[in-house]
């Protein structure tokens, strides 16, 4: 499969077969997010990954979703914002590594056959407790990831995202 198939075969998994994802897809997967570009290659990622018991639990609840418990691995992606680069204007880029990082797993997965949904809508704060994280440590993504019980539709993209001449600029900016 070339990357632009795999790409347009990745959607938000929502319900998961009752099997175990094997530990070295899961290997393979966390290794895709470690290789993940960051700025200044400070690399302020950590990633909590969470197979089993009372713990799996307590992060699902702070997601509203019960399908989520359903997920045999449950991933927290977290930011190190003590760690991660600062533009000179004060933006910082921790969110932009983190992300970049998930996106690789999350595609790495559906390389595998894995489904995967990428969690924002969550209680972070909650979260945060759940998993003792210190004050420089946000959790940003929850990432469930497993065999999926339903299945995406590759062609959704030609109906559900905008065409090319509606987010492309050439030679500067025209939209808006």
């Amino acid at each position: 499969m070339d990357f632009l198939q795999l790409a347009k075969s990745r959607y938000s998994c929502r319900s998961y077969k009752n099997v175990p994802v094997e530990k070295d897809k899961l290997e393979r997967i966390l290794e895709a997010g470690r290789v993940a570009p960051s700025a200044c290659n400070l690399q302020p990622l950590y990633l909590v990954v969470i197979t089993e018991g009372e713990l799996k639990e307590k992060v699902a609840a702070t997601y509203g979703g019960r399908w989520l418990k359903e997920a045999p691995v449950i991933i927290v992606a977290c930011g190190d914002h003590s760690k991660s680069w600062k533009r000179s204007d004060g933006k910082d880029h921790c969110d932009i590594d983190v992300a970049i990082a998930v996106d690789h797993m999350t595609l790495a997965a559906a390389e595998l056959g894995l489904g995967t949904c990428w969690i924002c809508a969550f209680n972070a704060a909650k979260c945060k407790e759940v998993l003792n994280l210190p004050d420089h440590i946000e959790p940003m993504v929850i990432l469930p990831i497993g065999y999926p019980a339903d299945k995406g539709n590759p062609d959704r993209h030609t109906v559900q995202r905008k065409n090319l001449d509606a987010i492309v600029c050439w030679n500067g900016f025209k939209g808006a």
